[in-house]
């Protein structure tokens, strides 16, 4: 479409004489999935089906802050299960840890948070006999 548009020619006849010749030329032939029905979830229609469908394929997601960070935290405590040392767990806990208590001074907007800090020393407890 780098034509302009003539003078004179109405813009629908103008943008439909173009795609008919596009079509006739073969450019929208191999086009990914030409030919078969747009993909659908059988839902109901949702608004936000092209914003949900980008952030799907982004691998991308957003959950409110608090409830991110406990997500983060429940992410964290499966980590440590599988941590090869006391020192990675130690680092794992230290961290949530900082996050934790950030958000508890400073609460961030959405639901109530609802964590507290972890006593690093009960979690090493507890990895330790995972381990034997």
């Amino acid at each position: 479409m780098t034509e302009r548009k003539p003078p004179g020619v109405s813009f629908e006849s103008w943008v439909d004489k173009q795609i008919r010749e596009a079509t006739e030329r073969g450019e929208f032939s191999d086009l990914p999935g030409f030919g078969r029905p747009l993909p659908t979830t059988g839902d109901t229609y949702d608004e936000m089906w092209w914003i949900k469908g980008k952030m799907q394929r982004e691998g991308l997601g957003f959950l409110p802050p608090t409830l991110a960070l406990r997500k983060e935290a429940e992410e964290a405590l499966e980590k440590i299960g599988r941590a090869p040392s006391e020192a990675v767990v130690r680092r794992i806990v230290e961290d949530i840890n900082r996050k934790i208590a950030a958000a508890i001074r400073r609460p961030p907007p959405g639901p109530p948070l609802g964590l507290k800090p972890y006593d690093v020393e009960a979690v090493i407890e507890d990895w330790r006999r995972g381990r034997t």
